[in-house]
């Protein structure tokens, strides 16, 4: 027996195997060890369920579940994508399978350990503790982490990787994810490229594309991609990134095909299931949309992971087909979501969009005929976002198609047009979501055009040596329209002219004010990713508070 490793007196664990024998033996090996608490799950739903509301020291997870379509490996990969894993959780996989492919893509979603069948407790024990001496080597790194220094954090990575210390591989891609986390793309992109040089490997190969991407060079994010993907065809990440170019591109059919390899490869994936049924909606592919975003809300309406966008989409399908039941189904799960919800705005938002529908499903057209009119007055408030643009423009096409009188929905279609029509993928998609009897669709790219015609307007002022003035047009056609694009290029303009601009401090403080107001700097959520925490696919998940600091003996505790 082996000696009982203290460190392990007051750890947590949790043990996922579908077999009952098995399971009972790993619990029995953990008592055996000396963890005080274990718990146990046959079902990865149910596991996923259990990881999402309770932080567990150890996790135990078998690779592969008989009677489910997806695996364990799954499961760690949602997992880490929606930052539902700390850091300080050590994750065992164990498996029967001691195939190459299988332990390289362990190793590849930063595994702690892989340990095959049969193994002693003295293995597993072994396993463990080599786990938590490398999170006690990087415990600088993630305490900085925790406190949001992430400049510090960086630096220390980046140490360790030119230094070649002890776990440099580990820290160089923690490091490389808080790079472009602070927007330091070319600073990214390099260390991934060291990291190639060092050793290749493809989740650095990736971290170029993303760090490509990020920094608007979608073409060769593309390409990079693309040879990845023929260098190892079953890298799902690698597709989802790769569909995010396409998408980027405004090439909607190849990004379609791309998440749908990924789902292919990885069935139970709530997230994937949700970026490939919502491009499928939006492309007219309604059916197989529908039958996508039905699955991931069985799999996973109660998870994190899942974005109630899902069943608004849902609730239009259902409304189409004159489904009330299904409709009023509805409403109550996104009642449900609203009620446990920490920020309930956007839940709430969703669950009235819904309410509407269901009105107008019950003849109560003057009530969705009001909600439209209230929702058209918001468009340039700084609350209406891009989602609500497209849930408001699929209403109005509802009203239309029942030759309900609507006289606002042209101006209204065309101040969403002008204010999120920032590039070609935004467009075609607002353009998608528009699609129905009325013009709306070439309103909205009508829209798009005089938002590249102001810009090319203002910037020729540039050229001919006048900076300041384009930096004006482009703010007050920001102030008027809330386009992103304008304000940023207004941004971009002033910070590379600033010292031959005079107004130049009044210029500033009026596009600082304009950038927060309508948030252009932040993230666009893109399709399924408006989750509880969604993380780039390829990322390290790098969430705060990675250990509570009342119980840092875990980390701390020697390997023996």
């Amino acid at each position: 027996m082996p000696a009982v490793p203290a460190s392990l007196h007051d750890a947590s664990a949790l043990v996922i195997e579908g077999n009952l024998q098995s399971r009972s033996i790993l619990i029995a090996q953990l008592r055996e060890l000396g963890v005080g608490n274990v718990a146990q799950c046959s079902r990865l739903l149910d596991a996923r369920r259990k990881l999402e509301v309770t932080p567990f020291d150890v996790v135990i997870c078998e690779q592969r579940f008989e009677r489910e379509s997806g695996s364990g490996q799954d499961l760690l990969d949602d997992l880490r994508r929606n930052q539902l894993l700390p850091f300080h959780t050590v994750f065992v996989m164990i498996t029967a399978e001691a195939t190459y492919s299988k332990v390289a893509e362990a190793a590849e979603s930063a595994l702690d350990a892989y340990l095959l069948k049969p193994h002693t407790a003295a293995r597993l024990s072994d396993r463990i503790l080599q786990a938590r001496a490398r999170k006690h080597t990087l415990r600088s790194i993630f305490a900085a982490i925790d406190a949001q220094d992430f400049e510090h954090a960086a630096s220390l990575c980046q140490q360790r990787f030119e230094a070649r210390e002890a776990y440099w591989l580990y820290a160089a891609r923690i490091g490389a994810e808080l790079l472009l986390r602070l927007g330091r793309l070319s600073e990214a992109q390099a260390l991934f490229e060291t990291v190639i040089e060092a050793k290749t490997l493809p989740w650095a190969r990736l971290g170029v594309a993303r760090a490509q991407l990020e920094s608007g060079q979608a073409a060769k994010a593309a390409t990079t991609l693309e040879s990845l993907i023929r260098d190892d065809d079953a890298y799902a990440d690698a597709y989802d990134v790769m569909g995010r170019a396409q998408f980027e591109l405004g090439n909607f059919q190849n990004a379609l095909s791309t998440y749908q390899m990924a789902t292919r490869l990885t069935p139970g994936s709530i997230s994937r299931l949700l970026k490939h049924g919502m491009l499928a909606y939006y492309t007219g592919e309604k059916s197989e949309g529908i039958e996508l975003l039905d699955r991931a809300t069985r799999l996973g309406l109660d998870s994190k992971m899942f974005d109630p966008q899902a069943l608004m989409l849902l609730a239009f399908a259902r409304l189409d087909n004159n489904d009330q039941r299904g409709l009023q189904r509805i409403v109550e799960q996104l009642t449900r979501l609203r009620d446990r919800s920490h920020d309930p705005a956007r839940p709430h938002r969703l669950l009235h969009m819904a309410e509407s529908l269901l009105a107008l499903q019950q003849q109560q057209t003057a009530r969705a005929q009001d909600d439209v009119r209230r929702l058209a007055n918001d468009v340039l408030t700084p609350g209406f976002d891009f989602e609500s643009a497209c849930n408001l423009l699929a209403l109005m096409n509802r009203l239309v198609a029942r030759s309900l009188p609507l006289y606002e929905a042209d101006a209204a279609v065309d101040a969403m047009a002008l204010r999120f029509c920032t590039n070609r993928a935004m467009t075609e998609l607002l353009a998608c979501a528009a699609t129905g009897t009325a013009d709306h669709a070439e309103r909205i790219r009508a829209g798009h055009g005089e938002v590249l015609r102001i810009t090319q307007e203002a910037m020729k002022l540039s050229l001919k040596g006048d900076p300041q003035g384009t930096v004006e047009q482009l703010l007050d056609a920001g102030e008027r329209t809330g386009n992103a694009k304008l304000i940023e290029s207004a941004h971009q303009v002033l910070q590379r002219y600033s010292e031959r601009m005079s107004g130049y401090p009044a210029l500033q403080e009026r596009a600082e004010a304009l950038r927060q107001c309508f948030h252009t700097d932040a993230r666009l959520a893109r399709l399924g990713e408006q989750t509880a925490g969604a993380a780039e696919p390829g990322a390290v998940s790098l969430p705060a508070g990675y250990k509570p600091t009342s119980r840092e003996g875990q980390l701390t505790a020697q390997a023996a």
